[in-house]
């Protein structure tokens, strides 16, 4: 299996000022999850790389990505090409509502939504009308963010469609959406976290997701 590594943290400038990433740095973080990471499956053999974590508000790693197939670019609608054909694999946290760590507030309950979201967003990331101009670019994304959200957030809606996929060698339903700009999926696993997922260029048909058994073989 070939796996890369696209580090999301930079390390310290190097000589002459040119900041360097490091994959160490950037796997640390996925490390201090405690939960598993989730993946595509060994049906798929192409390059893997890290993402990015994000955390919850008292700091802990609440969530995060891993990309598969050919890193992926800003797609031009107008162009009509898809730029790369990848597949991001978003791994939820499965946390009730809680108390922050310094008790002066509650954290967020996460859910299956919670990883649609991610994904839907995830997905807006990579996109560009080529007919937009750059000026307008921030309020198409905002007018868009708020779409994901509120499809993410009706999830027996009729947007969404129901997708049969293996989750551990056990077939599990997902719930799927497709749009101009890819597919989007979100379901749940029985190891304590929610799965989204997003591409373009790959069909989301074939595919199955596992458990990453050693996610430190990606620095």
């Amino acid at each position: 299996m070939e796996t890369t590594s696209r580090a999301v943290e930079e390390a310290p400038a190097a000589e002459g000022g040119q900041q360097v990433t490091s994959p160490r740095r950037a796997v640390d973080r996925y490390l201090e999850a405690p939960f598993p990471w989730y993946g595509l499956d060994e049906a798929f053999t192409g390059p893997r790389w890290l993402m990015q974590v994000g955390t919850a508000a008292d700091g802990a790693v609440e969530h995060g990505a891993i990309g598969h197939g050919e890193e992926p670019s800003v797609r031009h609608e107008t162009s009509g090409e898809d730029r790369g054909k990848f597949a991001v694999v978003v791994t939820v946290a499965a946390n009730p509502v809680r108390r922050s760590a310094d008790g002066t507030g509650l954290l967020e309950a996460t859910s299956v939504s919670s990883a649609a979201w991610l994904a839907g967003l995830g997905l807006l990331s990579h996109t560009w009308p080529g007919q937009l101009d750059h000026s307008l670019r921030d309020d198409w994304l905002d007018q868009q963010t708020e779409t994901a959200w509120a499809l993410a957030d009706d999830l027996a809606g009729s947007a969404w469609s129901t997708l049969s996929l293996p989750v551990d060698g056990v077939s599990a339903p997902f719930h799927y959406r497709e749009s101009e700009f890819g597919w989007v999926l979100a379901g749940s696993t029985g190891q304590g976290v929610h799965v989204g997922a997003y591409g373009r260029g790959m069909s989301a048909y074939g595919l199955g997701f596992a458990v990453i058994k050693d996610i430190a073989a990606y620095a």
